[in-house]
């Protein structure tokens, strides 16, 4: 890929290599998979009060630390697993973020087992297609919309925690139920054309 290619960007991503690389293949990809979209809502979660790239750079080291978020096993972490946790550099080390990560996993399963399936429930805040914005300057998207309040009520009826409309909206835009890449950035037609095929 050449520079031209790339040279509408979105300016958020700046130059990291980490945050480039997730933004030119992952960011806005619209993504259906239960367990995928249950580890990224857990991944936003961990990030309340921090700078995605934190994330980003945790995020295998958390992935191991979670049994690669195999719910069924994260359903059944105990006060033993969580210090393990509290323990592990790798994670963000928040007793109330992992709780909720083990009760997100235990909802997860109870859905699943009840018949309804996580990814379509989610995607059914947007109508199940992607909405795809207009904005030439990504400070333009905003932080929340009625989609995401909507949907942050609805997880938190369901026992959800750290899924507040703006940590929700900022997991709709990563799995591309909102397509927000700025219209300048060559990543917005791509993903536009991935609409409907996932």
């Amino acid at each position: 890929m050449t520079d031209s290619d790339t040279s509408g960007r979105c300016g958020w991503c700046g130059t990291d290599p980490l945050y480039v690389a997730y933004h030119d293949t992952e960011w806005g990809v619209p993504e259906r998979d239960p367990r995928a979209l249950w580890e990224k809502l857990v991944l936003d979660g961990f990030q309340a009060g921090l700078a995605w790239i934190t994330i980003l750079r945790k995020r295998e080291g958390i992935r191991d630390a979670f049994d690669g978020f195999d719910a069924e096993i994260v359903a059944r972490y105990d006060e033993a697993d969580i210090q393990r946790l509290l323990g592990d550099p790798r994670i963000i080390r928040s007793r109330a973020k992992i709780k909720a990560a083990i009760r997100g996993a235990q909802i997860w399963l109870e859905m699943r087992d009840n018949g309804e399936d996580f990814s379509a429930w989610l995607w059914s805040f947007v109508g199940g297609e992607p909405i795809h914005t207009p904005f030439a300057d990504y400070r333009q998207a905003p932080t929340q919309t009625e989609q995401s309040v909507a949907m942050a009520k609805a997880l938190k009826k369901r026992g959800f925690n750290f899924c507040g409309p703006v940590i929700v909206y900022a997991f709709m835009q990563a799995v591309g139920m909102v397509n927000d890449h700025q219209t300048t950035c060559f990543r917005h037609a791509q993903v536009r054309a991935m609409a409907g095929h996932g």
